[in-house]
């Protein structure tokens, strides 16, 4: 199993209800752009480019995503870049204005999760590894190219793997109760 098929079937343990996945769509990219959107008002200007944490996140998660899989880093950077000059364009809003809009998109984006995760009856990933803040996005993508009709394989790998983690969370949580 590849390091990629092991963060989704973990990422998909969490997430087996089609209503709960359905709500990540929404609540993923909401989360994403806030975060960019935030971070797009951090930076400088150096030789007459704007240099900014955004964009300094879009690296750093890209080269992460390119050492899981090259297909999925790619799409994932196309989506990243092409949303970062709507992210700009609100960071350079008055101060209030960025801040609240900022604030309230990742908020809405935070709803849909746990509108999801009341479907789902289970706590988000990253409650038990923090490394599911990472892999949401790369889920949700995957998730996207799956309904495509691409990479059958590996979905089957991920929800075959994410079916034995669940009932093995499910199996503890019994024990526990």
């Amino acid at each position: 199993m590849t390091k990629l098929e092991q963060l989704l079937s973990q990422y998909a343990a969490y997430h087996l209800d089609h209503k709960n996945i359905l709500t990540h769509f929404v609540g993923i990219p909401l989360i994403v752009f806030s975060i960019l959107c935030l971070t797009a008002r951090a930076g400088f200007v150096l030789s007459g480019m704007e240099l900014t944490l955004a964009l300094g996140l879009i690296v750093v998660t890209s080269v992460y995503y390119f050492s899981l899989d090259r297909i999925f880093a790619f799409i994932m950077l196309i989506v990243l870049l092409a949303a970062y000059p709507l992210a700009l364009k609100i960071a350079h809003l008055e101060f209030a204005a960025w801040l609240s809009l900022s604030i309230g998109i990742f908020v809405v984006g935070w709803v849909f999760q746990f509108i999801g995760h009341f479907y789902e009856k289970k706590k988000p990933a990253f409650m038990d590894d923090i490394v599911g803040l990472a892999v949401g996005p790369l889920f949700v993508l995957a998730e996207m190219v799956f309904m495509l009709g691409f990479r059958k394989e590996l979905e089957q790998r991920m929800l075959d793997q994410a079916h034995v983690l669940r009932a093995e969370m499910d199996a503890k949580s019994i024990h526990i109760s």
